[in-house]
Parts: structure tokens; C-alpha cells; sequence
């Protein structure tokens, strides 16, 4: 069964990487965030982090950019993400007007 473990909407400022969650516990988690809101111009990063040890730095594990044009399918969903302790998402607005983004991340 999948729950939403945190939601939200994220404005982004240009050039600003804004943390949506972290989360320090155990699961299988997927990021989800909504980019209708992005056209001609706009240019998205998203990335996820993890640790190999609880103690550990954090370190990318993935990354995705988006636009700049307008996307065909704007929901967007990372991956499933093993984590035995440690998930943060983040967004940042490379290039465009800053844009409001619903974001969730389930655990699966």
C-alpha cells in the first residue's frame, strides 16, 4: 500500500536549491511533482540524495532537469528510491520566472 509520507507546493526563487523534505527513516520512497505550471523558458532541476551509512555524507543520487519548453506530460515521478535511513528532495529553478510546483513523496 502506498501513503503519502509529505506534501506540498514549493515557489521557487531562480537559482535557490529549496529542500522539499527529509526524511530519516526507513522505506522505498517516489518523488512527485506536478510542472504544468512551467512553459517556454523555464528550466527545472530536480535532485535526490541519500547516505550510505546513517553517518555518512550525503551524497546525489539522482537528477533530473526539466523544460525549457513546456512539458507533454507534466507530472513527473522519480524512480523508487531505497532508503535505509536518509531521502531528501530538492528543486531548483535554473532559468524562467519562478513557478509554484505541488510536490508529495509517497512510500511505497
Amino acid at each position: 500500500m502506498t501513503t503519502v509520507v509529505s506534501s506540498g507546493s514549493q515557489t521557487a526563487t531562480i537559482s535557490t536549491e529549496h529542500t522539499l523534505d527529509t526524511i530519516a527513516t526507513a522505506g522505498v520512497f517516489i518523488l512527485a511533482i506536478d510542472m504544468a505550471a512551467l512553459v517556454a523558458g523555464d528550466v527545472v532541476e530536480v535532485r535526490i540524495y541519500g547516505k550510505a551509512r546513517t553517518g555518512d555524507t550525503e551524497r546525489l543520487l539522482h537528477r533530473g532537469t526539466y523544460g525549457p519548453a513546456a512539458l507533454a506530460s507534466p507530472l513527473i515521478m522519480s524512480v523508487p528510491i531505497v532508503s535505509p535511513h536518509h531521502f531528501k528532495a530538492t528543486l531548483k529553478q535554473t532559468a524562467g520566472t519562478g513557478r509554484a510546483f505541488p510536490w508529495a513523496i509517497y512510500e511505497a
